[in-house]
């Protein structure tokens, strides 16, 4: 690990990384191992999770691809020096912003989107012209496999390699000084990261997770609000971090929205076969997930079968607070719905929990949706929608509190990875008296003036 760090410190110190060709080079280069090998990286996740191809680009290849091409037409803005505004006590001067790159950077990613969370990171820290050590997640191991070949044969390692293992690698991994550690996890690990990253005060943006709530109002569109949620909570078994976690529903429209979620569940037809579904990652999670069904409150689904590590979209009801599923995120396909009353009682519910990556406002009233917004905390969601903000590369991606620290995505992406230098330029051929001595009381009365301006 040390060898690693130390020749990727010694390539980042012969300042290649900073030029922009280079970066664009990179870029250019990982977005066509993408593209030419697809069919291998397909293959990789379906070992893994019995995901489709359709699916993979979908929800991980295209967000790649995108962010890469998004980068290439902005960075020569992002990446240039950004004139601001300066004070009268400074003239006459011009005041500068100087993005710079960090120096070398660890992405640790997740096992739940392998190829999306791992190189989404990277390719923001290539952007800003940093070397990187990826270290993905070893749980789906296939593609794990595949991406440490890929970057191994495309990729000088003292600029961007990729560091395979369990606990022991990643520990060791965190042992080492970096300039940037960027971590996608759970909130239990994302303690450990934070926790390594103090003792050599080195930078960190943590994307966890939480139990993230879909809020449905009696004046929603229900049958789309139905469509796009069921949608959004089952895509990938459910295993997605800004996923619904559940479900609160104002009482009176309860019996109608499981009626059409159950109907929609139906029409989608989540099976393996029909390449819109997946395994649960492993039999520790299948276990976890089979542990927060209760038979008696189960409205439709709950099959199992631990030889495919296959969960049936399931629909929970009369569930409360205090129950098994509502102690943890979920992160599987099982969907609680709990009903409220009145609004405020739901919002305080909310606010006693540790704050959410996301959070899913379905109403069509304007005053209702500002009160939501303005009174819970999270991380990103939506109106009316769930799950597609992070399909927006101008929209920073992240948690708040429990959910994460910093954010990432597009420009917030660079910012993530970048130290912007504050710089004051002054020419030579003017100065004026004012700041030095000997003072005297109208120097002191245009000092005091000065400084307010």
């Amino acid at each position: 690990m040390e060898e690693i760090i130390s020749r990727q410190r010694a390539f980042f110190n012969t300042h290649s990384t900073k030029e922009l060709s280079f970066r664009l080079e990179q870029l250019e280069k990982l977005g066509h191992v993408l593209t030419t090998h697809e069919q291998q990286l397909n293959e990789a996740i379906f070992k893994d999770f019995k995901k489709s191809p359709i699916e993979n680009y979908i929800t991980e290849l295209a967000l790649l691809l995108k962010e890469i091409k998004d980068i290439k037409n902005n960075l020569h803005y992002w990446a240039r020096k950004k004139r601001v505004a300066t004070n009268l006590a400074n003239f006459p001067a011009a005041s500068y912003l100087y993005p710079e790159p960090l120096g070398v950077c660890l992405v640790i990613g997740a096992w739940n989107y392998p190829y999306q969370l791992s190189f989404a990171p990277v390719i923001a820290a290539i952007a800003a012209g940093n070397t990187v050590v990826l270290k993905p997640s070893e749980l789906p191991s296939h593609t794990s496999s595949l991406m440490a070949t890929l970057v191994k044969d495309h990729f000088d390692p003292a600029f961007f390699t990729v560091v395979e293992g369990g606990v022991e690698a990643t520990t060791e991994l965190l042992d080492q000084k970096f300039d940037k550690i960027f971590f996608t996890g759970s909130t239990k690990v994302g303690k450990i990261v934070y926790k390594a990253a103090a003792k050599n005060l080195t930078p960190v943006t943590l994307e966890m997770g939480g139990k993230s709530p879909a809020i449905i109002m009696k004046d929603a569109h229900l049958k789309m609000t139905v469509k796009r949620l069921i949608w959004a909570k089952f895509l990938n078994s459910g295993q997605t971090c800004i996923a619904p976690d559940y479900v609160m529903i104002e009482e009176s429209i309860e019996e109608e929205f499981l009626k059409l979620a159950k109907e929609e569940i139906l029409s989608a037809k989540y099976a393996f076969e029909n390449d819109n579904y997946v395994q649960i990652i492993n039999e520790s999670n299948f276990d976890r997930l089979v542990g927060l069904l209760d038979p008696d409150k189960i409205y439709y689904g709950g099959k199992t079968d631990k030889d495919n590590r296959y969960i049936q979209p399931t629909l929970m009801f009369n569930v409360t607070f205090e129950d098994a599923v509502m102690q943890e995120e979920i992160f599987g396909p099982l969907l609680p719905v709990i009903v409220f009353d009145k609004l405020d009682h739901a919002i305080d519910k909310i606010r006693s929990l540790p704050k959410p990556l996301s959070c899913y406002i379905f109403t069509r009233n304007k005053q209702t949706e500002r009160k939501l917004l303005k009174e819970l905390s999270f991380g990103g969601g939506a109106i009316n929608e769930a799950l597609m903000h992070i399909s927006n590369p101008h929209l920073p991606f992240g948690g708040v509190g429990n959910s994460g620290i910093g954010n990432y995505h597009g420009e917030a992406g660079f910012e993530a990875f970048s130290h912007y230098k504050s710089i004051l330029k002054k020419p030579t051929w003017l100065e004026l008296p004012l700041k030095y001595p000997p003072y005297s009381s109208s120097k002191f009365r245009w000092l005091k003036r000065l400084m307010k301006l």
